[in-house]
């Protein structure tokens, strides 16, 4: 259990911040930026939560929950012989966190219009924030794409960002009355 008893502590005032096992590294490094972009990510889903009720809405919050395991996992460092296993001290993404998303996704887009067109983000209010957060998870994705460039990350937290932004579009489609109120994109259209 967490226990946090202050909110300061002093020890990134040199620029550092401390990762699970107790190594430090400088804020800017790319780990870093990948578990920043994550934490965007579910601040973003909490604005969007203002605008979602029932299912949608129990859905976002359990992917807040997963986003902080998700922080977690990229906050912990994996040598070589790491199988990206959980343990009762170690928080990892699993597979059938993925697949959850994977079924979510699939039980949407069997609710919704074909789509006939690119859209763009915006539509209801809903729509438009869950359109935001898609667009931080891309970032998030691309940061920790970056930073597994560098040191061992765990496959199945690179696979859940990936279908959390799909879950997320297809969320927003669904709060655009099923993909109907979906806003078209008209190549050229200004011109």
């Amino acid at each position: 259990m967490v226990k946090l008893n202050k909110i300061y502590t002093r020890t990134g005032d040199d620029g550092t911040t401390g990762l699970v096992d107790g190594s430090r590294l400088p804020k800017h490094a790319s780990r870093m930026v990948a578990i920043g972009a994550v934490d965007e990510v579910n601040a973003a889903l909490g604005f969007a939560l203002r605008e979602l009720e029932g299912e949608a809405r129990d859905n976002v919050f359990r992917i807040q929950n997963d986003l902080f395991d998700l922080g977690a996992d990229l906050a912990t460092p994996a040598d070589e012989d790491d199988d990206f296993s959980p343990s009762e001290m170690v928080l990892r993404t699993v597979p059938a966190q993925v697949e959850w998303l994977e079924a979510r996704i699939d039980e949407l887009t069997a609710t919704l219009e074909p789509l006939t067109s690119f859209i763009l983000p915006g539509g209801t209010e809903s729509a438009a924030r869950l359109h935001l957060a898609r667009t931080m998870a891309r970032r998030a994705e691309r940061a920790m794409t970056a930073a597994a460039e560098e040191a061992r990350l765990n496959p199945a937290a690179l696979h859940y960002i990936n279908r959390l932004s799909d879950y997320l579009f297809v969320l927003g489609r669904a709060m655009n009355d099923g993909g109907a109120a979906d806003i078209k994109w008209v190549p050229g259209a200004n011109r």
